[in-house]
């Protein structure tokens, strides 16, 4: 059995060091932009000023006692809002966002309807968790703001 060994020089431990370093830092680029380029953006636009009125947004939207509750149900979205007694409730105005929270390519805009109980919409979603951003406005101008987490559990579509 004969092997031929060639000598470990200089030149080959520098080429092993270069493409070492080469292929690690190719990863962090690429994983750096992948996290840029799926980042969903901002939730405010100045973080200070927000905190400013934080706890007193808190303790009003607390006062009204509400709960809320997304379902879906088919090729709908449920969106329940009741009251401390558990009666729904209607709001003067609501927004919402549907998406992903790693991206916003999937994010949808449900054109919610109150139906006498509940707010429902048509709304496309595939399996895995979804978060609902929503924005309500109660009858007496305090606003209420949720994020409120849907999954959808696989062969449900």
């Amino acid at each position: 059995m004969t092997t031929t060994s060639r000598p470990l020089t200089g030149r080959h431990v520098a080429m092993i060091f270069v493409i070492g370093f080469s292929v690690i830092i190719s990863v962090n680029l690429l994983l750096a932009y992948s996290a840029i380029s799926t980042f969903p953006g901002l939730e405010v636009k100045n973080s200070y000023v927000a905190s400013q009125k934080f706890d007193e947004n808190r303790m009003a939207q607390t006062a009204l006692g509400w709960s809320v509750l997304a379902q879906a149900r088919g090729d709908e979205v449920v969106l329940s809002i009741t009251d401390a007694q558990g009666a729904p409730v209607e709001v003067a105005s609501l927004e919402a966002t549907l998406g992903r929270a790693t991206h916003v390519r999937d994010d949808q805009t449900p054109a919610f309807v109150f139906d006498g109980s509940r707010y429902v919409a048509p709304a496309q979603l595939a399996p895995g968790n979804w978060n609902l951003r929503m924005k309500a406005l109660a009858e007496d101008g305090t606003v209420f703001q949720q994020r409120v987490i849907l999954h959808i559990p696989k062969g449900a579509e």
